[in-house]
């Protein structure tokens, strides 16, 4: 769940994901300077960037989805228990993140 006060998001991502966003900025957007930076091809720049923007588009979708909101208005109501709430909200973003195409 949210914890203080950071986008959900960036805490979805993985140390790489930060890494490579904090380089992306760095470079002032620049695929191709990025491309030079991770000595790779443009192409495969581009791709993964189009991966991190579809991450970043889910997590949002999840922040915003109805059955997590349900699941988190269950858990405040003390209906279910934390725990619970936290698996259910975690294995259903598991199931979203699948949606990422590569």
């Amino acid at each position: 769940m949210k914890t203080s006060g950071e986008p959900s998001w960036i805490s979805d991502l993985n140390e790489e994901e930060i890494e490579f966003i904090k380089f992306f900025i760095l470079s002032s957007g620049s695929i191709k300077e990025l491309a030079t930076i991770y000595s790779t091809s443009y192409p495969t720049l581009r791709k993964q960037l189009d991966k991190l923007i579809q991450k970043i588009r889910i997590s949002e979708r999840k922040e915003n989805d109805n059955i997590i909101q349900l699941i988190q208005q269950l858990e405040k109501e003390g209906r279910i228990d934390q725990e619970i709430a936290d698996t259910v909200v975690q294995e259903y973003g598991k199931s979203l993140n699948c949606l990422i195409v590569d």
